[in-house]
């Protein structure tokens, strides 16, 4: 695995590179978010009446009397006969006739509510628009069925009853819920279902199985579009026609809804008259909620499916986090539908787009999380009126869904599991707010905090590229996110949560929101930007090869020269170390990036980032690492891949007090080496540093030498050569830290016939004495002759050691001493090396 590392930090003016003052810009305005983002449309005017009235019971009336009451529909007797004698009416009934009084919205409250789907004692009065087999009752478009039990069937009810309920009672319903031939009745109430309650999951796996249905609905309503087709009948059979249950029927009124009826954003804001009859809304393709859920009922009762709209409060456009609802009127309305013996709710205006209240516009955005949306997820951002239509098992109460944490469709279809906090609105303890949530796919998450708005939709984005954020520490474990919040000031802040799967290419997704009160700020540094959005190990990195860290994270941004000297890394087969070294106090971040070794065409992906934060010592500038230093450093995979092996500094840094060290490793693919020794230099070195470097190769062992000149911090650089011919490729880099003082000597200067198996013994400085004798030691393989040449000639002797020995006079400074050797016949001599001779001190 070939790793790349990028670190940066945060620091003072006053350095010598470029930085980012984060001290400016943490006093800096929180600035808000650009764009808007709806998930509902509020301020709906809701009418829904509900006619359900007891009576104790049966009235028989003349057909002269009349009821006078305002407000009342009158039912003459001679009606009655005519429904009793129709096939729809029961003809074992037996009663003469009857009155029914259906009481308007003046005069509701006077009247006892009967619940709807309430037992009651005889058959209800039901509404029929059949004028041949029904009588009307009604000036609006109403029209009721009566059923009346005979006087046998009454001992059986009495016998079911307690006495105070054993009684008549008349229901209204309206048109869309009266039984039509070949539908079943429209059930009003939520039935306990037998067994454990089915969710979206159990009906279908994903809704890629209504790709079929989908785009025949899609293709269908511009067909019908196109021909200026506004009749409901019409258009719902047209785009049914493929489809073969229940639940595909109601999967294709749904989606026709979300592609063919946009928002009517003007009415909303009352600057246009809102549509009122459904054929209007078709026509001109927009409506407000009660147009979606209006014609989602009227559409299902023509193909048979049962549907009832649901009145209550949602958290859309408008709403304020944290308002209480207890005396707000209801504001939104969608649907509920009986599929497999049991209710579930949907809502075809969320599920069509959203609102942009900045530019007052409505954006297309079908999101199919609201087809039937399982209870649990549905009540966070929709509360019914009725208690019974929130279909839990366990219904919570208005104030706890005031209380919970607003949460996106995308929240839910992320797969995200919210594990702290609770309650939407967070107060900060020392300064310090934390939000965790939990995921069980590899999940990328961001944040933004900006000032608190009053509006939970106002201004917000719905996507995010990157974090532009640096009032928290976001870390993501394996399997959650912790969002460590640490506001700038006191003050209310609105906190965003944005996520994506980690290997999607898209910007990433408003998920939730909470809102921050801070009391008092925590006195702390600024944190650096993570352009890489979370701290920590991410979780692709296990996926990339890479797993376990030795520092939790828990991190001064500066840039270019200054940066590159805080960080030296070691990459061995199965770890990699980072050695970090600041120069500030204050909070730093360090990036990892990782590819394939072998596949040198991949790019680099982020696997990690830590935030380490310096509060004890710092280190000088000139003490940190050289700016030349490459990404390995030390042995490791490199080094162990060409063969390099048994090194005497298994780490990566080597510290001498006495300003000498020797690094030995052994070469068992016997291949060309070659080394570098450099440092930050403050001026022109007397000589060059390679002077201080004496490379010696017996047989597999290889020994570098080093001889530092000054106190300071040195890069040595291991080259090989892997083919013949080749470029010379970089297999390690060592740090070497001097403490000494005291100046070390040269080494001799080499030249290409210095080559393996050649050991100097002595002299071993490469700078010499004035007019003195200098004893030579040296083994040199398969040499004739071996020669000190400088005034004069002085031919070495070859031992009993096959080492070539003897003395040669160094003259003054101006001539250099050459050690040669004679490999061959004809005597040619080869230079070694050669060594300078100090300056002769002038006398007074």
């Amino acid at each position: 695995m070939f790793i790349f590392l990028c670190f940066t930090t945060t620091a003072q003016e006053q350095t010598q590179c470029f930085l980012t003052d984060y001290r400016q810009t943490s006093t800096r305005r929180l600035k808000s978010s650009q764009g808007n983002h709806a998930f509902s449309i509020m301020s709906a005017d809701v009418a829904i009446q509900k006619f359900s009235f007891p009576f104790t019971r049966a009235v028989k009336l003349s057909p002269e009397e009349k009821v006078t009451q305002k407000g009342c529909t009158q039912v003459k007797s001679s009606e009655l006969r005519e429904l009793k004698e129709s096939p729809t009416v029961n003809k074992t009934s037996q009663a003469a006739g009857s009155s029914a009084l259906v009481h308007n919205d003046s005069q509701k409250q006077d009247s006892t509510k009967l619940l709807p789907g309430a037992d009651v004692a005889a058959g209800p009065v039901s509404v029929c628009d059949d004028a041949s087999q029904c009588a009307v009752v009604s000036r609006q478009s109403f029209c009721m069925s009566v059923k009346e039990e005979s006087e046998d069937q009454r001992p059986a009810a009495k016998r079911q009853l307690s006495s105070e309920s054993a009684a008549r009672s008349i229901t209204t319903v309206k048109k869309s819920a009266v039984d039509q031939p070949g539908q079943v009745r429209s059930r009003v109430r939520p039935t306990p279902c037998a067994g454990k309650r089915k969710h979206r999951k159990d009906l279908f796996s994903d809704s890629e199985v209504f790709q079929r249905i989908d785009s025949h609905v899609i293709r269908t309503g511009l067909e019908l579009k196109g021909k200026h087709v506004y009749d409901v009948k019409t258009i719902v059979h047209s785009v049914t026609r493929e489809s073969r249950d229940e639940l595909e029927r109601l999967r294709a009124i749904w989606v026709w809804l979300c592609h063919n009826i946009e928002y009517d954003v003007s009415g909303y804001l009352g600057r246009s008259e809102k549509l009122s009859s459904l054929e209007e809304v078709i026509a001109a393709g927009r409506g407000v909620c009660c147009s979606y859920s209006s014609l989602c009922t009227e559409m299902c009762r023509e193909v048979g499916i049962e549907c009832q709209e649901v009145p209550g409060h949602s958290k859309g456009v408008g709403y304020r986090p944290g308002q209480s609802l207890r005396q707000v009127k209801s504001d939104h309305l969608w649907n509920a539908v009986f599929l497999g013996g049991q209710w579930f709710l949907l809502d075809a205006c969320w599920g069509a787009g959203r609102v942009d209240m900045e530019h007052e516009s409505f954006v297309r955005r079908f999101d199919d999380f609201y087809f039937l949306t399982d209870p649990e997820e549905f009540i966070d951002s929709h509360f019914p009126d009725e208690e019974r239509w929130q279909l839990l098992d366990t219904p919570i109460t208005l104030e706890e869904f005031e209380r919970r944490v607003f949460k996106t469709s995308a929240f839910f279809t992320l797969g995200l599991r919210l594990i702290n906090p609770h309650h939407f609105h967070v107060v900060t303890d020392d300064g310090e707010a934390n939000v965790s949530i939990g995921f069980s796919r590899p999940t990328t998450f961001t944040y933004e905090v900006t000032q608190h708005t009053d509006l939970l939709h106002c201004g917000v984005l719905e996507q995010k590229e990157s974090s532009s954020s640096s009032f928290g520490i976001l870390t993501v474990s394996h399997r959650s996110m912790n969002l460590q919040l640490l506001p700038p000031a006191t003050g209310s802040y609105d906190c965003k949560v944005f996520a994506r799967l980690e290997k999607a290419s898209s910007p990433l997704v408003w998920v939730c929101s909470f809102t921050m009160e801070c009391p008092a700020p925590r006195a702390m540094e600024v944190i650096p930007e993570n352009p890489y959005l979370s701290w920590g190990m991410r979780p692709v990195a296990a996926s990339l090869g890479v797993a376990g860290c030795g520092q939790s994270a828990e991190v001064a941004e500066m840039e270019a020269a200054t940066a590159k000297r805080c960080l030296a890394t070691q990459i061995q087969p199965d770890i990699l170390l980072c050695h970090v070294l600041c120069p500030f106090p204050g909070f730093y971040r360090l990036s990892v990036f990782v590819r394939d070794y072998e596949k040198t065409e991949m790019k680099f992906q982020n696997a990690a980032n830590f935030l380490l934060h310096c509060k004890g010592k710092v280190f000088h500038l000139d003490e940190l690492f050289p700016s030349n230093l490459g990404s390995a450093c030390g042995p490791g995979t490199r080094t162990a891949q060409a063969g390099l092996s048994k090194f005497s500094h298994n780490a990566s840094e080597v510290s001498t007090q006495q300003g000498k060290c020797n690094i030995t490793f052994h070469n068992q693919r016997d291949l060309e080496l070659h080394c570098t020794l450099s440092r930050e230099e403050s001026k022109a070195p007397t000589l060059p540093l390679s002077r201080h470097l004496l490379c010696t190769y017996t047989d597999s062992k290889v020994t570098v030498s080093v001889s530092l000149p000054e106190v300071g911090v040195y890069r040595l650089g291991l080259y090989a050569r892997v083919g013949p011919g080749g470029e010379f490729s970089p297999m390690c880099d060592f740090v070497l830290r001097n403490s000494c003082a005291l100046a070390g000597p040269p080494f001799p200067c080499m030249y290409s016939a210095w080559r393996k198996g050649c050991v100097l013994f002595e002299p071993r400085s490469g700078l010499l004495d004035p007019l003195s004798r200098v004893h030579f030691r040296v083994r040199v393989p398969g040499a004739l002759r071996v020669s000190v040449v400088g005034e004069t000639r002085t031919d070495l002797t070859l031992n009993k050691s096959r080492v070539w020995e003897g003395q040669a006079f160094t003259g003054d400074a101006l001539q250099q001493l050459k050690l040669a050797a004679s490999f061959g016949e004809s005597g040619d001599m080869a230079v070694l090396m050669s060594f300078d001779t100090k300056q002769l001190e002038s006398k007074d």
